[in-house]
C-alpha cells in the first residue's frame, strides 16, 4: 500500500511540474511565433520562368516583393528568386515555389512530369505540349512580339530579302540556330521559311537544304554561337538580340514583326501563362490571384518602361542599355487580335506537320477548349 501511495504522490508531482512549465511559457511575454497568418495552412505552387525580359511582370513581382504591397497583391519574399508568398487584400493565398526553366520545351517537359503548376514559356511551346497530350490550358497571355534574326556585326546581310537571296545562292546550307525547338522565335522563322520556298533541315549531312537549324539549347548559348563562329546567325526572343547590338557584336536582320506577308506577324502572341489541369481544378481563388498579381505588374511594367528595364537588366544579368532597346507590349488580355494570332500558329504549326495529336486539322474554333482556360482574366 505504501508502495502505491509512493506512486500516486509522484504521478501528481509530474502533473504539478509539467503544468508550472506550461504556465511559465505562456507567461514569459515573449509574443507567440504561431499568429493566426502564420497559423493559416495555404497550398504550395510550383511555378516556372525563362530567363528573358518576355517575363519581366513576374519578375518586377518577384523584385519589388513587399514595395508592390500598396497595389492590394503583392509576393512577400521568403528565399531570394526561389520561394515567395502570394498576398491579396491583406491576405496570405498561398505560397509559391519559383523555378527556372531554360526553355519552353523544358517548361512543356516540367508541366509532363508534374514538376510544376503554372508555367511562363512561348505559347507555341504550349500549343505541342497540349497536342501531344500534356494537361495544360493557356490561362492568359504575358506579352507579344520581340523576337529577330541577328546576324555578325558587320554582314553583308541586312535585310530580310538579302537573306532569303543568300540562303538560295549559298553552296551548302546556312546555319542559323535556335534556343527551343517549340520556341515562338524559332517557330515564326520557319512559317516564314516555309512561305519563301526554302527548304530547312536539322540533319548536319543534308547538304541538299537551304537552311540548317542547330539547337543551341539555351538563351545563354546565343553570343558565344555567334562570336565562336558555330552558327552563321540566330534567331531569338529579346533582350538577347539587344545584347548582340550593345556588346557590338552582331546586327539585327529583321525583326519577325516585319516578316512577310506584311502585317502577318505584328502584335505577334509569344509567351503565355499556362496552368496544368490539376492546378486549374484545385486551386482557383490561388490561380486568380495570381493572375490578378501578373496582370496588374503587366500594367506597371508598360507604364514604367525605365525601371522594368533596370529591374531586367539586373536580374537577369545583361546591360540596362540592352533591357532599354526591348520593344514588348506586355499584357494579360486575350483580345480578339491576340487570339487571331493564336489562330494563325495553328494553322501555321499544322501546315508545317508539327501536330500529331488533338490540334492536328483543328481551326481555332475547334481547338479553343483544349487550348484555352481565361476565367481567371475576365
Amino acid at each position: 500500500m505504501k508502495r502505491r501511495g509512493l506512486a500516486v504522490f509522484l504521478v501528481l508531482l509530474l502533473v504539478l511540474a509539467l503544468t508550472v512549465t506550461g504556465c511559465g511559457s505562456r507567461n514569459t511575454g515573449t509574443p507567440s511565433t504561431d499568429t493566426g497568418d502564420q497559423a493559416k495552412e495555404v497550398p504550395t505552387l510550383n511555378i516556372s520562368y525563362i530567363f528573358t525580359n518576355h517575363q519581366t511582370p513576374l519578375v518586377a513581382a518577384m523584385h519589388q516583393g513587399e514595395k508592390f504591397k500598396d497595389k492590394g497583391t503583392y509576393l512577400k519574399e521568403i528565399v531570394p528568386k526561389e520561394k515567395y508568398e502570394l498576398y491579396s487584400d491583406g491576405i496570405k493565398v498561398c505560397k509559391l515555389n519559383v523555378v527556372t526553366a531554360k526553355s519552353g520545351s523544358e517548361t512543356a517537359t516540367l508541366f509532363a512530369q508534374g514538376h510544376i503548376d503554372v508555367g511562363l514559356a512561348s505559347v507555341t511551346a504550349i500549343m505541342t505540349a497540349i497536342d501531344s497530350g500534356t494537361p495544360i490550358k493557356i490561362l492568359s497571355p504575358i506579352q507579344t512580339e520581340g523576337m529577330a534574326l541577328v546576324f555578325p556585326k558587320g554582314s553583308e546581310i541586312k535585310n530580310w530579302d538579302g537573306f532569303v537571296n543568300y540562303a538560295k545562292t549559298s553552296a551548302r546550307p546556312v546555319v542559323i540556330g535556335y534556343h527551343s525547338p517549340t520556341s515562338a522565335p524559332k517557330i515564326v522563322f520557319e512559317a516564314a521559311l516555309f512561305d519563301a520556298g526554302l527548304k530547312t533541315t536539322q540533319d548536319a549531312n543534308d547538304t541538299s537544304a537551304d537552311i540548317l537549324l542547330a539547337d543551341l539549347k539555351e538563351t545563354t548559348n546565343f553570343i558565344p554561337a555567334l562570336t565562336g563562329k558555330q552558327v552563321e546567325g540566330w534567331v531569338g526572343p529579346s533582350p538577347f538580340p539587344e545584347v548582340a547590338l550593345t556588346e557590338d557584336v552582331g546586327q539585327v536582320v529583321v525583326q519577325l514583326r516585319y516578316l512577310p506577308p506584311q502585317g502577318k506577324w505584328h502584335d505577334t502572341p509569344c509567351c503565355v501563362v499556362a496552368g496544368s489541369d490539376k492546378a486549374i481544378a484545385s486551386y482557383p481563388q490561388e490561380l486568380k490571384a495570381l493572375l490578378k498579381l501578373i496582370a496588374q505588374n503587366s500594367e506597371w511594367c508598360n507604364q514604367n518602361l525605365e525601371e522594368a528595364a533596370n529591374i531586367t537588366a539586373e536580374w537577369i544579368g545583361i546591360s540596362k542599355e540592352a533591357a532599354e532597346k526591348a520593344t514588348l507590349k506586355y499584357t494579360t488580355d486575350p483580345s480578339a487580335s491576340w487570339k487571331e494570332g493564336i489562330g494563325i500558329y495553328l494553322k501555321t504549326l499544322d501546315k508545317m506537320s508539327k501536330f500529331n495529336g488533338q490540334l492536328k486539322g483543328k481551326e481555332l474554333k475547334d481547338a479553343e477548349a483544349p487550348l484555352f482556360d481565361f476565367r481567371f482574366v475576365k
